[in-house]
């Protein structure tokens, strides 16, 4: 039940805060018209600049989707069973670690590459996930901090998310429930309530903190009667007695 439940919720919170990038535009205005020549000529030159650098960013945004989208097929690609030889139209690796390195790789060149696009801060957020794989938690918490602090609330608390954990694998429980506390606080689409709460819980558990677990998991119950969430943590309240 709660792997099924929390697998659907991420792949829910994710594809909403990728399509929700993906459909954002930059829009230019021009709040008002000079009566004078030079200052038309001036403001015709201002506005030319402008668009000629949104032109440029949105060329090299495209460009940085196209290799966004093949990182994230790496990312995807199945491990062959060891003595397997791979398929020649599939693509696969040996190892977690292999498929790990060669998409950081290919995200390291976006971030390099288009630095400045909407397509680099998912490669960063990737990055961290790729790195914290990879075993390198102090890149991760570089890397996942940068996304943490994107004005796209819906990425931003996604790197939060992942933040945490990398803090949990690290020892550093005080602040993955900081964190955690503070996704409950200002839940986003990508991030609800109900997911924070999970992963608040699941720490207090396994920190030895059955009280405070035990109170999140009464909270979830409170506040989703009647769904899956609900369910989750009437069974999550049953394993502490």
């Amino acid at each position: 039940m709660r792997a099924e439940t929390r697998r659907q919720l991420k792949q829910d919170r994710f594809s909403q805060a990728t399509f929700d990038a993906a459909e954002a535009t930059v829009h230019w205005t021009v709040d008002h018209k000079t009566k004078l020549v030079v200052g038309g000529v001036i403001l015709a030159v201002v506005l030319g600049a402008a668009f000629g650098g949104w032109y440029y960013l949105n060329q090299q945004d495209q460009k940085a989707s196209i290799e966004l989208n093949k990182a994230v097929r790496t990312l995807d690609a199945s491990v062959r069973p060891a003595g397997t030889p791979a398929e020649p139209e599939i693509l696969s690796f040996t190892s977690a670690k292999d498929r790990a390195t060669q998409a950081h790789k290919q995200l390291q060149t976006i971030v390099d590459t288009y630095p400045h696009t909407r397509t680099a801060e998912f490669a960063h957020y990737f990055m961290g996930l790729t790195s914290s794989q990879l075993g390198d938690k102090g890149a991760a918490e570089r890397d996942l901090k940068e996304v943490a602090s994107s004005h796209n609330e819906d990425l931003a608390s996604l790197a939060k998310m992942a933040l945490a954990n990398v803090y949990r694998d690290t020892h550093r429980t005080k602040d993955a429930i900081d964190i955690y506390n503070s996704l409950i606080a200002k839940p986003t689409r990508s991030v609800g309530k109900a997911s924070a709460q999970m992963e608040l819980a699941d720490t207090y558990q396994s920190s030895q903190q059955p009280a405070d677990a035990k109170r999140v998991y009464e909270q979830m119950q409170k506040e989703n009667p009647a769904s899956d969430v609900a369910q989750f943590a009437t069974q999550k309240l049953q394993q502490l007695k």
